[in-house]
């Protein structure tokens, strides 16, 4: 959704109606997962994607029907014959697709409330029924509850057709808010737990994940293009003002001067959080990487040679900091490429940190066999 963003706001304030596409499954190999979306409006417009072209034509033609007045639907693509070059995927998979139109101008006000929430960063989740007892394209929206006390609207928007129905999907999509899950649940007509007689597709639009990079050199640089490429917040740190600058890191969010080790302790960390310490000096790295360990990060990634690591290991031990919270290092940072460029090893960087968050092996996959694309969670915090 979020690629699409700027177009569907558009959209909904010029009061140009569309249909929208969602990837809400996926069964095998697939190009894209559940939450890809694509939209098609009155005149035929397109943007955004739900498979990299290979059903975009059908999905085409379908969102017209649904613009048209057809109704919500749940298509469902795989491959269409032995030469799979009919509609379908060339992949071997399966993909489920709603198509829903907002053609209405309360149905583009409410989802124009959604879009400006993940257009501000702001956690929210929206649930749409699939199939069932209730109405096919029923929407809930969910807001994370608050403390008490907290001010704030957590709230809900719109119905799924029963009180009981609601209630429970609203507990559901806050569990899945806060974990950063998107996915299918099932329920009884009336939200009993346990029954397969309503599928709600639940898709969750959480704020975009921070990387925190320490050290403002020129792998800092690189590394804060491709950590911005690949969907993170970016904070680059360093304590000396002539290399913390604006002018320096045009891409990143935020640029901080500041000592890293007291910046760490006094921002925000959660365990989607990506940090990567390219300082390569003591003085820094070891209350840095003390306060690090402290977090629940993701994954800490230290750049340096092997040399350099055991030094730091030692300055480290002898700082208290026990075993365990040491094997949570990445040191030296980055996967084995043959990086030579800062460009090269911000590459080598991202890839280890993809590789650590869904499970990837790190090896070609001609060497291997079975899925290519791994269909868990994110694995546990290194």
């Amino acid at each position: 959704m979020r690629d699409i963003l700027p177009d569907l706001r558009a959209r909904c304030s010029d009061g140009v109606p569309f249909a929208l596409a969602t990837v809400v499954a996926v069964h095998g190999s697939a190009p894209r997962g559940p939450g890809a979306v694509l939209a098609v409006d009155a005149a035929g417009a397109v943007v955004g994607s739900v498979s990299g072209g290979c059903v975009e034509g059908d999905v085409y033609e379908v969102a017209r029907e649904v613009l048209a007045g057809a109704g919500p639907r749940v298509v469902s693509y795989g491959i269409s014959d032995d030469e799979a070059f009919g509609v379908g995927l060339t992949c071997g998979g399966t993909i489920e697709i709603l198509v829903r139109a907002y053609a209405t101008a309360a149905e583009r006000v409410d989802l124009a409330a959604v879009l400006d929430l993940i257009a501000a960063d702001l956690p929210v989740a929206e649930a749409t029924v699939l199939s069932g007892a209730a109405e096919t394209g029923a929407r809930l929206v969910v807001r994370p509850a608050l403390a008490p006390g907290t001010p704030g609207t957590p709230g809900t928007l719109g119905t799924l057709g029963s009180e009981g129905l609601d209630a429970a999907v609203t507990d559901d999509a806050r569990g899945l808010l806060a974990q950063g899950h998107t996915g299918i649940q099932w329920y009884g007509a009336h939200g009993q737990r346990r029954m397969q007689e309503v599928a709600v597709f639940v898709r969750t639009y959480a704020p975009p994940p921070r990387m925190l990079v320490f050290g403002a050199i020129d792998h800092a640089a690189a590394t804060a293009r491709i950590g911005s490429f690949l969907g993170y917040r970016v904070t680059v740190c360093d304590a000396r003002p002539a290399f913390a600058t604006r002018e320096r890191f045009p891409v990143a969010d935020e640029v901080v001067c500041a000592w890293p080790h007291a910046y760490l302790e006094a921002t925000e960390v959660d365990a989607r959080t990506v940090i990567c310490v390219l300082t390569h000096d003591p003085k820094f790295d070891v209350p840095l990487l003390a306060a690090a360990l402290r977090t629940p990060a993701a994954y800490i990634g230290v750049m340096g040679s092997r040399r350099t690591h055991r030094d730091r290991l030692a300055r480290l031990r002898a700082a208290g900091v026990d075993e365990a919270h040491l094997a949570r290092l990445a040191s030296p940072v980055g996967l084995d490429l043959g990086a030579r460029t800062p460009e090269e090893t911000a590459v080598s960087i991202a890839a280890e940190i993809i590789q650590h968050r869904w499970g990837g092996t790190g090896r070609p996959l001609g060497e291997l066999s079975g899925a290519i694309h791994h269909r868990g969670g994110p694995t546990g915090t290194r």
